[in-house]
């Protein structure tokens, strides 16, 4: 017999994965432990050795489904850096296309089907009703608003990738296809519709604020580090900098993704298979980092729009920075979407979009090692190769969003589990009336 209550939550839905939540309690109602189980693993840092690296790019993007496009940008950007190769600007400048529409699908999928059922039909409602379908059900003028934006998002990075999942035109030196003036045209005419779609998603989101604003601002909030990409102080998602950021707000690294190893330190947890990756010069657990949106917009100085700089700075206003509450993470989501917004826009006016000059000819196989980092949605990627004088990876080290994450949920649900099952204040919280019945 033990005193010890555990609490199994298996699986763990809406996640792009398979985890568990483990909760252990002692017998008086104490919180003894909270544990973020990954329950499987991938094995892709083992099959990607043996493989010639310029297949690469089209395997190692299979890890995930729904952000396949970051790490197949990751991937090829790590083989060009082992071979040493600069694709075409136009190249790049498709490339940030396809990364940007993935960034608005991706978010908006996480914001409207992953978050807004909790929010809509409130966190006590019925398992039932607390889904996307009810949602298109209930509330028609929502449910359209989210399809348009996640449609936009994803048929564009179908139209660039040559495949709604998992794209096939990213190469070493390049680009497979150049975008087509067409493709560029029917997308351009979309982009007024979008923008007013963008409009009704920032004030529906800036609603679900202000109606939950209490457990934003109490439930799960812990201070830890942030890793994010910036550009000269702009929020960056395809190339850029490196920064950490400490629980005061203040920039305590700056690097180059190819240093990355000076600063990841890595912990083996035994109740996982995926590992806690934290700030190496201040050691585990003190240095527990966080990636994904709220990180990026915490280490940015600005957005690189106009529009999205607008909406960080109200979030800032109300929030201040650094920002450590969790569920502010869809705040963040939103902004983010603002930016990927104006960014296609600018990309798609932009002659070069439509230029022919988007894959080098000479590229040839060589013996190096390149590393390879861009944002995804949920945080950043770093791809690092290894390759023989015939170009075959020999190693590979690859270093995910679920890795910068992990050691934060956890905390952030420890922090969660000791207000609900200790102090009861979820009970104690002002909840507004659900928009759904």
């Amino acid at each position: 017999m033990t005193d010890e209550k555990v609490v199994r939550i298996e699986p763990v839905t809406r996640l792009e994965g398979h985890g568990e939540l483990t909760l252990k309690l002692t017998k008086s109602g104490k919180v003894k432990d909270v544990q973020f189980n990954v329950s499987s693993t991938r094995f892709f840092e083992k099959f990607l050795e043996g493989r010639f690296a310029e297949e690469v790019p089209r395997i190692a993007e299979r890890i995930c489904g729904i952000c396949p496009e970051p790490h197949h940008l990751a991937s090829v950007k790590a083989v060009e850096a082992a071979w040493k190769v600069t694709p075409p600007p136009a190249a790049v400048k498709v490339r940030r296309l396809l990364i940007n529409a993935k960034q608005l699908s991706s978010h908006a999928l996480h914001f409207f089907a992953l978050a807004a059922p909790d929010f809509l039909a409130g966190p006590f409602a019925d398992p039932s009703k607390r889904n996307v379908v009810e949602i298109i059900k209930q509330l028609p003028d929502v449910g359209k608003l989210a399809l348009s934006v996640m449609k936009y998002g994803q048929e564009l990075a179908t139209a660039i990738g040559g495949k709604a999942i998992h794209p096939v035109t990213a190469t070493p030196g390049g680009m497979l296809n150049p975008f087509s003036e067409e493709k560029r045209d029917n997308f351009l005419g979309l982009m007024d519709g979008l923008k007013e779609n963008m409009t009704a998603t920032v004030d529906l989101a800036k609603k679900v604020v202000e109606d939950y604003w209490d457990p934003i601002t109490k439930l799960g909030v812990v201070p830890t580090y942030y890793l994010g990409t910036h550009d000269k102080g702009n929020l960056e998602i395809y190339d850029g900098n490196l920064r950490v950021m400490d629980p005061d707000g203040k920039i305590v690294a700056d690097f180059k993704p190819k240093d990355y190893l000076d600063y990841y330190g890595e912990y083996v947890p035994d109740h996982s298979y995926a590992t806690h990756i934290y700030y190496k010069p201040e050691g585990y657990p003190e240095g527990i980092w966080r990636a994904n949106s709220l990180a990026r917009v915490n280490i940015a100085d600005r957005m690189k729009t106009p529009l999205a700089q607008e909406a960080l700075q109200e979030m800032r206003d109300k929030l201040g920075r650094p920002i450590h509450a969790v569920f502010a993470y869809h705040w963040a989501r939103v902004i983010e979407m603002v930016q990927a917004m104006e960014e296609m826009d600018e990309l798609l006016q932009d002659p070069d979009i439509v230029s022919t000059d988007v894959k080098l000819t000479d590229v040839e196989p060589r013996k190096g090692s390149g590393v390879g980092c861009v944002e995804a949605p949920r945080g950043t990627l770093v791809h690092h190769y290894w390759t023989d004088d015939r170009g075959i990876i020999t190693k590979v080290n690859m270093v995910v969003a679920t890795n910068n994450n992990i050691a934060g949920i956890e905390k952030s649900l420890m922090q969660a589990a000791k207000q609900i099952f200790e102090k009861k204040e979820h009970e104690q919280l002002d909840l507004p009336e659900p928009m759904m019945k």
